[in-house]
């Protein structure tokens, strides 16, 4: 009997000529977006995260794979959060902040006002933007390709980053295994059923393989990293190369220039 879990980490590549995010450097798609994320923290209009997100969400779509999973996270839970924070932050404002405004909403004593409401969705807005920005390379980009380009372009030392590496291999291995022990508890007939008591009893019959599991392949990427040399060296090669071409250089350029145009344009800080 085999079982197969999904490998998180697992290389991406692109279907298309099209999908151009996937060949880009992932520290490119970090530069690229990050002075946008950190400047959005400190506007308070709605304009200028709304554009900031259909744009985001229009790169995703046009430079990445969207599956259905990916198409549920940005068009279904992304809009049902922001919607979930916007009305929530809304009903948080101190009304005697906005009573000067139109009043949207009224039940008894009660009142909700527009300003309110421009508050609380200038936050979802502001939060979404930044998440949607984020998807940006998180979508199209792997952890170990992320900490590969670290140490090979930032210069990470590589005891972190190979550390860090090693630690991402363990979610899908917990995963494999998770799936091995339950094969192997309904091959044996254990804690059948299917009430809470069951689910229960099931999950707490899974908590000592699982971990004796993962003391053992603790043991085994010491004992290889040992045997390696790990660490007796200041630099090691590398057999997966994530190079810095010119097409990063472009990327970053363009989008830096796209979100300084979008600031410029909309300008969302008032000034004295």
């Amino acid at each position: 009997m085999s079982a197969r879990a999904f490998d998180p980490y697992a290389a991406v590549s692109a279907s298309s000529p099209r999908q151009f995010l996937y060949a880009l450097n992932p520290l490119a798609k970090v530069v690229g977006v990050a002075p946008a994320m950190v400047l959005l923290i400190f506007v308070r209009d709605l304009a200028t995260p709304a554009v900031f997100l259909v744009l985001s969400l229009a790169l995703i779509v046009a430079g990445s794979r969207v599956t259905w999973r990916t198409a549920a996270l940005l068009f279904v839970a992304l809009p049902v959060g922001m919607l979930a924070i916007g009305v929530g932050f809304s009903l948080w404002v101190d009304a005697s902040l906005v009573d000067d405004t139109r009043a949207a909403l009224q039940i008894g004593s009660w009142t909700l006002y527009q300003g309110a409401l421009e508050i609380g969705f200038a936050t979802a807005l502001r939060l979404g933007s930044i998440v949607a920005l984020a998807l940006i390379g998180g979508l199209t980009t792997t952890g170990p390709d992320l900490v590969r380009a670290s140490v090979q372009q930032l210069r990470v030392p590589y005891r972190i980053g190979y550390t860090a590496l090693a630690a991402f291999r363990f979610v899908p291995r917990f995963g494999h295994e998770l799936s091995v022990i339950r094969a192997a508890h309904r091959v044996r007939g254990h804690h059948g059923g299917s009430g809470p008591f069951a689910r229960i009893a099931r999950g707490w019959g899974y908590i000592v393989p699982l971990l004796a599991g993962a003391i053992r392949h603790a043991e085994r990427v010491a004992l290889a990293m040992d045997s390696r040399a790990f660490g007796a060296h200041t630099t090691r090669t590398e057999r997966h190369l994530v190079p810095f071409r010119t097409r990063d250089t472009v990327f970053i350029v363009v989008s830096i220039a796209a979100s300084a145009a979008i600031f410029v344009l909309f300008f969302p800080w008032q000034l004295p």
